[in-house]
């Protein structure tokens, strides 16, 4: 078997799997009970601020493992390693723009993906990938921001 197309194919898999929580978190927040909402809301604040932060940890791990890398493209991808992180906590900073920081987050680290996959020598299907899963997920999180306005 082939070890490249497992990969991708678990990479597949794993990913529309983490869009689970956000699919039905974001769904929450229109067809339940409106007391029952904060809850849903502080879920996906939650599940976002993590997978954003994980997002980061790409680049750490192609810096540590790709020997190839001149030294100032390692200093990049550290630093920005840890970018993901602080733009999720900073989300939490302000509730009333939390979810649009998370948005942001997310759409900044793919754009950064998409630039660096092609020093980071990636697969051109995980670009594919990143930007189908970040679709999904900044489109839960605005729904989730449009359901808190329309039924708050």
């Amino acid at each position: 078997m082939n070890h490249h197309f497992l990969s991708k194919r678990l990479a597949h898999q794993l990913g529309f799997v983490g869009l689970i929580p956000f699919i039905i978190l974001s769904l929450a927040c229109w067809i339940t009970h409106p007391d029952w909402l904060d809850g849903f809301v502080y879920a996906q604040s939650a599940y976002g601020i993590a997978i954003l932060s994980f997002l980061g940890g790409i680049h750490w791990g192609v810096a540590l493992t790709s020997p190839e890398l001149t030294a100032e493209q390692i200093k990049r991808a550290l630093i920005w390693g840890v970018v993901p992180t602080m733009i999720a906590w900073c989300s939490k900073l302000n509730f009333g723009f939390g979810f649009f920081v998370l948005m942001f987050g997310f759409i900044a680290s793919y754009q950064i993906d998409k630039r660096l996959y092609v020093t980071y020598q990636m697969p051109e299907w995980f670009l594919v990938l990143r930007r189908r899963l970040t679709i999904v997920v900044v489109a839960a999180l605005a729904l989730t921001v449009l359901a808190v306005n329309v039924r708050a």
